[in-house]
């Protein structure tokens, strides 16, 4: 089959096209031929060996994907050849025409979910879920800020948080990802560039400023986070490029909360329930993953500049 191997960290262009030989499903293994992968911006900070979590060279990337169900191994008896189905995890990685799962990882896929959609699915909308529902524990009635709202996590956040009960105010900066935002059933939508947006968010808060906030890029936004927190309010931390200067009085006067989020840090049950969630909404049509940017296999490096690049609007996926 052909795979994405990674044998130097580096840029882009360390993402190299091979023939390697298919995988073998084993005891409580999936085979999985895939029909799109997802492309991640961890998969990135992976591919620089500067992920919290750096795999062993050589590599495949990717985490998540959508496809069919090639063949399984002893013990697997929730999905069969043929099984249309979404990845939470990969053994072997699934930027390939194959890759192999545990069993674990195998989900059936609702049928008005594309295969495209599907590499949707995990990373975006596992941790939106993990971060809105297990740490930040929003409410219904509850007002939600999503910075880079227009993103695979942003759009999954603007989705759960609307089918939570909470009002939803998104951030994205161009007029495009705006009307991306709004379309996935934002309240309010507001520019983060905007010299003025301390006070755009006080007024779409009516002074009182957001429950939860989901933070894309910590490094830019944390400061003025802590300044526009409503009152015990929460800040999760999804995404940080560089170092930030705070001032911890701004969180004391709110009684605010920072967290930190890494999915690979969230337990097994967590990703029992998170599933079981995601699950209900896509079959109910209240999830719908959004796709931006298709690209061939052999153009993986450009995927990866895609989904680093300012403006990205929603998923980016391979098609092998």
């Amino acid at each position: 089959m052909r795979a994405i191997r990674v044998h130097e960290f580096g840029g882009p262009g360390v993402l190299k096209v091979e023939n390697v030989a298919d995988p073998v499903a084993g005891p409580g293994q999936v085979l999985v031929a895939v029909k799109a992968a997802g492309v991640n911006p961890a998969d990135t900070y992976m591919r620089t060996g500067t992920y919290a979590r750096k795999p062993s060279l050589p590599y495949t990337p990717g985490m998540d994907g959508g496809g069919v169900v090639e063949s399984v191994g002893s013990g697997v008896t929730h999905v069969k050849p043929g099984d249309r189905v979404y990845l939470s995890g990969s053994i072997t990685g699934t930027y390939a025409e194959k890759t192999l799962s545990d069993a674990s990882k195998v989900h059936p896929l609702p049928e008005r979910v594309s295969f495209a959609q599907a590499a949707g699915i995990h990373v975006p909308y596992a941790t939106a879920f993990q971060s809105l529902i297990h740490i930040a524990k929003g409410r219904a009635g509850e007002t939600l800020l999503v910075h880079g709202a227009s993103g695979g996590v942003g759009i999954a956040a603007v989705q759960i948080g609307r089918a939570l009960g909470m009002t939803v105010i998104g951030t994205a900066g161009s007029d495009r990802g705006r009307q991306l935002v709004r379309e996935q059933g934002a309240h309010n939508v507001l520019d983060h560039h905007a010299a003025n947006f301390a006070d755009q968010a006080g007024a779409a808060t009516n002074g009182k400023g957001p429950d939860v906030i989901l933070e894309m890029l910590a490094n830019v936004n944390l400061s003025k986070d802590l300044q526009i927190i409503g009152l015990n309010g929460r800040i999760v931390v999804i995404g940080n490029r560089g170092t930030i200067e705070i001032n911890p009085r701004d969180a004391m006067m709110k009684g605010a909360a920072v967290y930190g989020m890494l999915l690979f840090n969230v337990t097994e049950e967590e990703l029992r329930r998170i599933h079981a969630g995601l699950n209900a909404g896509f079959e109910n049509g209240t999830l719908r993953p959004v796709v931006g940017h298709e690209f061939k296999l052999d153009d993986a490096s450009k995927a990866h500049e895609t989904v680093m690049s300012p403006g990205a609007l929603g998923k980016v996926v391979l098609i092998p």
